[in-house]
């Protein structure tokens, strides 16, 4: 009896310990993530970003740079068109780039502090630690938590959060409207925490120089499984893909890129094309519940330039809002310069419109 006993309290012990040393709930992997977030020093990432905002969906290649304390480095770069924004933070402030227009703008903001950044390891970790609410389900091998989503959109409401259980390195993140519909989903192939970098690496004219050359190289295509592929580009297929080689000069007209989302209660009211000696433009008005005017131009080379306003992610690209009673958000496309000017339409709307145009083609 006594050596029943003996084996029943070994085996009680045993189980402990392998229930101490096995799975995790939420409240250790939050400690674990507050613990490591306060030790971040730096890491790489890169994956696609896919947006399910227009007709069809838009798929982005996304790499992420961080530095301790503050040094950012994000390029999107748009699959179907091969075009590549490059967003920087380091001590001279916040830039955003554009190689193929050779184009530069400077801000002065804390960006990304003030704002949720999807494909950030800081932002998903710190939506994570603020939802008291959260949810969280452990899934052979990730960690899966269901958090609140503090975007500067209101359509965002919800989002998933996959974490490895290896290090807690973020897999994939889905975040969906209050229709629980996926509008922004991004899967990281590639994320490495410790990553060594230099502040050249953060350096603006280095990284135009260099995305200027790249772009050059390089064209990315979408294969059968929906992954992104590189292949070598040559001048005719740039032009061919609608590439710098392609555009027309400053004075050519261009087809006007209409909206397909209007806000309810809105209408087109007119079109007019303005021209100068620089540049052809076209300017759309919109009445009614909202009153807007949409102006298209060709984008025209520029020197750094510090920007007034506030730096906007908009998902597909990064654009600038200026204002007060009065607001213009600004953004490029496509060799295309964009301005949304509005004294009542909210800046949620102005978004949704300027998505709405990033896969269309001028009429």
């Amino acid at each position: 009896m006594r050596r029943i006993t003996l084996i029943l309290a070994i085996v009680v012990c045993f189980s402990a310990l392998l229930a101490g040393c096995g799975k995790k709930d939420a409240a250790g992997v939050v400690k674990d993530l507050n613990q490591s977030l306060g030790k971040l020093e730096s890491y790489e990432g890169s994956g696609v970003m896919t947006l399910h905002t227009g007709e069809t969906p838009q798929m982005y290649k996304v790499q992420v740079w961080y530095m301790n304390p503050s040094y950012y480095r994000i390029a999107l770069t748009n699959a179907q068109k091969d075009i590549t924004q490059i967003v920087l933070r380091n001590d001279q402030g916040v830039y955003v780039l554009t190689p193929s227009l050779n184009k530069s703008f400077r801000f002065q903001s804390d960006w990304p502090d003030n704002q949720g950044q999807v494909y950030l390891y800081q932002t998903l970790v710190r939506s994570i630690l603020s939802d008291n609410t959260r949810q969280f389900v452990d899934d052979k091998d990730s960690y899966v938590f269901e958090v609140a989503a503090n975007y500067n959109t209101q359509s965002l409401v919800r989002q998933k959060i996959w974490l490895s259980k290896d290090g807690y390195k973020p897999q994939q993140v889905q975040v969906s409207d209050s229709s629980a519909q996926v509008v922004v989903e991004v899967k990281f192939d590639q994320f490495e925490f410790g990553k060594k970098f230099d502040k050249k690496d953060f350096d603006m004219q280095q990284n135009l120089n260099t995305a200027s050359q790249d772009s050059q190289g390089t064209m990315l295509e979408v294969d059968e499984n929906g992954q992104l592929i590189e292949k070598p580009a040559s001048a005719d297929t740039a032009a061919e893909d609608g590439g710098a080689a392609s555009l027309p000069a400053l004075n050519e007209s261009f087809g006007v890129i209409l909206p397909t989302y209007i806000p309810d209660g809105a209408e087109e009211k007119s079109t007019q094309v303005l021209d100068n000696a620089d540049r052809s433009s076209v300017m759309v008005q919109y009445d009614g519940e909202y009153q807007y005017t949409i102006l298209e131009s060709r984008s025209l080379d520029r020197a750094v330039s510090l920007q007034k306003g506030d730096l906007i992610d908009m998902g597909f690209t990064f654009g600038q809002l200026s204002g007060d009673d009065l607001q213009t958000l600004t953004w490029t496309q496509d060799g295309l310069d964009f301005q949304i000017t509005s004294a009542d339409l909210p800046v949620n709307e102005m978004i949704k419109i300027a998505a709405s145009m990033q896969d269309q083609t001028g009429k």
